[in-house]
C-alpha cells in the first residue's frame, strides 16, 4: 500500500449511455498516476454474455483492466446479472434480491486491498435496485457508501437539464458533489463549448476536465484535475468524524 490517504469516490452519470466507465476508467488511471493503488468496482451490472468461461460485462472488464490491484471478479460486481435491462428488472427476471450486504462487504475489501476505491454506479442516479417490498436505488446506494461523487456529463442535447437536475439529487440526499467530467460523447453536437461553458456557470461544483471524443482512458487520464476531488473527500471526511465525535 501507498503511504497516501485512502481514497474512494461514487460516480453517477446524468443519464445512461453517457460515459460513466470510461470516465471511471479515465479516474483511476490518473490516481494510479498521482500514486494510488486502485481498484475499479461496478456493484450492479446488467448485460452479460457468457465468455472464456464465466459471463462478461463490457464495463466490469474496462474497470478491472484500468485497476492497478487485481480482485476477484465479484469483489468488483458483486450483482453481474444477464439481462440488458434496468437492474430491479433484471434481477427479478433472473430470480435475484439485490441487497446492501454483498456490496457493503465487496467496497470495504476492496478498500483493504487498494487505497483508492472508484465506485461506478449504473444508470444515472435514481435507478432502482429492487422491486420488492424492500426498494432502493442507486441514490440510496451511493449513501450508504459515504463517499463523494463525481458527476458524469454526457455533453450531448438535453445535458443541462440533466446536469442541474442530478445535481440537486445528489445534494438533496446529502452527498458532496465533488466535481464533473464533461464527457464528449457526440462528435457531431452543436454548440458542444457553449453548452460546457453553461454548465461551468449553471452547476456549483468544479469541473474535473474535459475528456475528448474516443481518446482512450490512460491517455485522458492527464486532462482531469484530482485537486478539487481530494479536497472535496479530505472534508466529507472531516465533517463526518465531526457528527459522529
Amino acid at each position: 500500500m501507498s503511504t497516501r490517504a485512502p481514497f474512494a469516490c461514487f460516480v453517477t452519470g446524468t443519464d445512461t449511455g453517457i460515459g460513466k466507465t470510461h470516465a471511471s476508467a479515465t479516474l483511476l488511471h490518473a490516481l494510479h498516476a498521482a500514486g494510488y493503488r486502485t481498484a475499479g468496482m461496478k456493484p450492479v451490472a446488467s448485460g452479460s454474455e457468457w465468455r472464456d468461461g464465466h459471463w462478461h460485462n463490457d464495463d466490469v472488464a474496462q474497470l478491472r483492466a484500468a485497476s492497478s490491484v487485481a480482485v476477484p471478479l465479484g469483489q468488483t460486481c458483486p450483482f453481474l446479472l444477464r439481462t440488458p435491462c434496468s437492474p430491479h428488472l433484471a434481477a427479478a427476471h433472473e430470480g435475484v434480491r439485490i441487497t446492501r450486504a454483498p456490496v457493503r462487504a465487496a467496497f470495504d475489501a476492496l478498500r483493504r486491498q487498494a487505497d483508492a476505491v472508484v465506485v461506478e454506479g449504473v444508470g444515472g442516479f435514481n435507478v432502482p435496485l429492487d422491486a420488492g417490498a424492500v426498494r432502493w436505488n442507486t441514490a440510496d446506494l451511493a449513501v450508504m457508501l459515504a463517499v463523494p461523487v463525481v458527476m458524469v456529463v454526457g455533453i450531448r442535447l438535453g445535458c443541462l437539464n440533466h446536469a442541474v437536475l442530478t445535481a440537486e439529487a445528489i445534494r438533496a440526499r446529502g452527498l458532496p458533489l465533488a466535481g464533473w467530467i464533461a464527457n464528449r460523447v457526440d462528435p457531431d453536437m452543436l454548440l458542444a463549448d457553449e453548452n460546457i461553458a453553461t454548465l461551468h456557470a449553471s452547476l456549483d461544483a468544479p469541473c474535473l476536465g474535459e475528456l475528448p471524443w474516443q481518446l482512450a482512458p490512460a491517455a485522458a487520464a492527464g486532462r482531469l484535475d484530482l485537486a478539487p476531488l481530494f479536497a472535496a473527500a479530505t472534508q466529507y471526511q472531516a465533517e463526518a468524524a465531526g457528527l459522529a465525535a
